[in-house]
């Protein structure tokens, strides 16, 4: 499993184009027929992706986790963006369609991926953080999740906040979890950009053309820098970090939340005036 080891705003004005992409930047964990894994040392997140085709994938526990089992001591949040597919868990059975998302609390050792068709397989993107208590295996549907649209096509970042694991939602520890989907012709998400130094934000970008990429922008807000993402790739986010971006044209993304607290509200604005 790669461990990913974050720069402090102190090295982070230093660091070249590469340097931020290594520290922060999360790509290659969408490989079809495989389980790809990063362990991130910021709020000790797991971040990863099973395409399963022909077989069925299981998650392991992995030496860095130093547990007999992956939800020995986690809990573990699953998106699904590709075709349909199924998730076990122990002896239950969880069928997810595109877009649905699956949390599994702590304690389930036997977690096993499959996919429905191999010409059409589910991608599961998986996001795991530690977890204190126990909460119940919960499938939320596509259909299920709390909606809220946001923006307007006036400022090109007219979007819908889809939200599923969250206060009002499924039940968890300390994961926050849902996706984002911009409107078509809008390119701007998140703005005006936060901070949330209470939690560290994951951003998994996708439905993105292969020609397409999105302008990541990140840093303090006094000292802004950029990644240039491409479809799939994932952005580690620190509390002391803002976390906008602009695509080339419509796209999605899965943002997820671990730390202090589960208020999806609860940040610290950062007016367009105030960036550098």
């Amino acid at each position: 499993m790669k461990t990913l080891l974050l720069a402090d705003p102190v090295r982070y004005p230093r660091m070249t184009t590469e340097e931020l992409r290594a520290n922060f930047l999360l790509d290659g964990l969408s490989q079809p027929g495989t389980l790809q894994l990063a362990y991130v040392d910021l709020d000790r997140a797991v971040v990863g992706m099973a395409i399963p085709l022909v077989n069925s994938i299981s998650l392991p526990t992995a030496p860095e986790l130093r547990a007999g089992y992956f939800t020995e001591r986690r809990e573990l949040g699953v998106l699904n963006i590709g075709g349909s597919g199924t998730v076990h868990v122990g002896s239950r059975t969880w069928p997810l369609e595109n877009l649905d998302v699956l949390y599994i609390g702590r304690g389930n050792p036997e977690i096993t991926f499959d996919s429905g068709m191999q010409d059409n397989p589910a991608v599961f993107y998986l996001l795991s953080y530690p977890a204190h208590t126990s909460h119940q295996v919960d499938l939320v549907k596509k259909s299920e999740a709390s909606l809220t649209t946001t923006g307007s096509a006036e400022t090109c970042n007219l979007r819908t906040i889809c939200k599923y694991i969250h206060l009002e939602g499924a039940g968890s520890c300390q994961l926050v979890m849902g996706v984002t989907h911009l409107h078509s012709g809008n390119v701007w998400n998140t703005m005006p950009p936060h901070t949330h130094m209470r939690r560290s934000e994951i951003y998994m970008y996708f439905n993105l053309a292969p020609d397409a990429r999105v302008f990541h922008f990140m840093g303090p807000p006094q000292e802004t820098r950029h990644l240039v993402l491409a479809n799939r790739d994932i952005v580690v986010s620190p509390g002391w970090s803002i976390h906008a971006g602009v695509g080339t044209r419509a796209y999605s993304f899965c943002w997820g939340m671990g730390g202090e607290n589960q208020d999806y509200a609860d940040m610290d604005p950062a007016p367009l005036d105030s960036l550098r």
